[in-house]
C-alpha cells in the first residue's frame, strides 16, 4: 500500500522526546534543532492546519538547571525536579513559536484527565479554543502530580492519548531511529524499515524493541503500543527520525518513517464509541425543530430541549428523543442533570443569566452527538 502523504491531514499532533529536544551532555536544549521544528510547525501552520505538540524534557531540564548527578531519581526527585524544568520548557516553546507570531498554550494532564469523562472534555474544550484561537498548544505529562500508579509512563502514550482526544487524523513521534525495522538495526545489518504497518499483528509486536536512551522512557515497544491506541481512535500515526533538522519537511518530502494506518477517521471512530460502548444515563426530549437542526448537522441548544430524565453528570452519554418520543441519537451531555433542567428551553442570554456565568452554548455538541439515520 501507497504511504499517505502529510500534506493530506488538518490536525497534526507532534511528539518530542527528551532525547531528542535536550543535549544529555551539556542538559540544555538543542537550540538550532528546535528552531528548526518550529519553522516546520510554523509553514504547516501558515497552510491552515491545526498543530499540537506532545513535549517530554521537563524533569530533563530541571536536573540541569538544579545540577542533580547523573543516575535514576526518586519520585518525588523527579517531581521537584519537573517542577523546575517545567517553567523553562515553556518558556521555551514560547520563544520559538512567538518568533513565528504563533502564541503557544501550556497544558500539563495525567492519566486522569483522558480517562474520566468529566475531565477528558475540559482538557478536549481547552485544546479546541486554543486550535480555534490558532494558537499551538503545547503538551506533557504533569510530572510534578502524577504518581507511578497513575502516570503514563512515556510521552508515547501519551502523545497517542491526546492526539484521540483532540481528533487529530495524524500523530507524528519524532525519535531517534527512523522507523520500524524487521530487525534491531544496531544489532542486524541486513534489518529493513518497514514503511506501511496496515494492522498492528503480532508479527509487528514481536519486532519492537526496549529504550536505550537515558533519558528516554519509551521505545519501539511504547511507540507500537501508541500506534494501537491512536488508530484504534482513528489516527494515522507514523515514526521518523528526529536526529535531522526540519523533520516534519523531511516527512513532507518523502523522507524514510514507518506510517501506522487506521481503517476509520476520529470523528466516526469516537461517535462509534459515544454510539455503542457507552451506557446512556438519561434522555433528553427536543422539540421538532431541534430534530430538524440535527439532522443537518447542528449541535443540541439548551431552546431545543423540552425533558429531562435521569440522573447524569456532565460528561455521561445521554439519548436523545423526538417529541414522538422516538430515538434521535446519543451524545455526550455538556451539563449536570440539575443544570440541563434548569436552562432547558431557554436561549443562550438566558442560559447566562440563570447559571450565572457564560456557559457552554451546547447541550451537546455535534462533535459529541450520533444521529441515527
Amino acid at each position: 500500500m501507497a504511504s499517505p502523504e502529510l500534506s493530506q491531514f488538518r490536525r497534526i499532533v507532534v511528539k518530542v522526546g527528551s532525547a531528542l529536544l535536550v543535549d544529555s551532555d551539556k542538559g540544555e536544549v538543542r537550540a538550532s534543532w528546535l528552531a528548526a521544528l518550529a519553522d516546520d510547525m510554523a509553514k504547516l501552520h501558515k497552510e491552515g492546519r491545526d498543530v499540537l505538540v506532545v513535549s517530554s524534557g521537563s524533569i530533563a531540564l530541571g536536573r540541569s538547571r538544579l545540577k542533580l548527578p547523573r543516575g535514576p531519581l526518586k519520585l518525588e526527585e523527579s517531581q521537584a525536579a519537573a517542577a523546575v524544568g517545567q517553567i523553562a520548557l515553556a518558556r521555551i516553546w514560547s520563544e520559538v513559536l512567538g518568533a513565528h507570531g504563533i502564541g503557544a498554550g501550556q497544558i500539563l494532564v495525567t492519566l486522569q484527565d483522558t480517562e474520566e469523562r468529566r475531565r477528558y472534555l475540559n482538557a478536549r474544550s481547552t485544546i479546541g479554543k486554543l486550535l480555534e484561537w490558532r494558537a499551538i498548544p503545547v503538551i506533557n505529562e504533569n510530572d510534578t502530580v502524577a504518581t507511578n500508579e497513575i502516570r503514563y509512563g512515556d510521552n508515547d502514550r501519551l502523545a497517542a492519548r491526546v492526539a484521540t482526544m483532540a481528533s487529530a487524523d495524524l500523530l507524528v513521534l519524532l525519535s531517534d531511529i527512523d522507523g520500524l525495522y524487521d530487525a534491531p538495526p544496531k544489532n542486524n545489518p541486513n534489518a529493513k524499515l518497514i514503511p506501511v504497518v496496515e494492522s498492528i499483528s503480532s508479527e509487528i509486536e514481536a519486532v519492537a524493541g526496549d529504550a536505550e536512551s537515558e533519558l528516554s522512557r519509551g521505545g519501539m515497544r511504547t511507540k507500537v503500543e501508541a500506534a494501537k491506541i491512536a488508530t484504534t481512535g482513528g489516527t494515522h500515526m507514523l515514526i521518523a527520525s528526529g536526529k535531522i533538522e526540519h523533520p516534519l519537511q523531511a516527512i513532507a518530502d518523502g523522507g524514510r518513517c514507518t506510517w501506522f494506518l487506521t481503517p476509520a477517521n476520529p470523528i466516526t471512530s469516537r461517535k462509534r464509541w459515544i454510539a455503542g460502548t457507552l451506557e446512556p444515563k438519561g434522555t433528553l426530549t427536543i422539540d421538532a425543530g431541534a430534530v430538524t437542526a440535527l439532522r443537518a448537522g447542528a449541535s443540541l441548544l439548551p431552546a431545543g430541549v423540552i425533558k429531562v430524565e435521569g440522573q447524569f453528570a456532565r460528561g455521561d452519554a445521554v439519548i436523545v428523543r423526538g417529541p414522538d418520543t422516538s430515538e434521535i441519537g446519543r451524545g455526550l451531555i455538556a451539563y449536570d442533570a440539575e443544570v440541563a433542567e434548569r436552562i432547558k428551553g431557554r436561549s443562550s442570554p438566558d442560559v447566562m443569566a440563570i447559571l450565572g456565568i457564560s456557559g457552554r452554548s451546547e447541550m451537546i455538541h455535534r462533535d459529541d452527538l450520533v444521529v441515527g439515520g
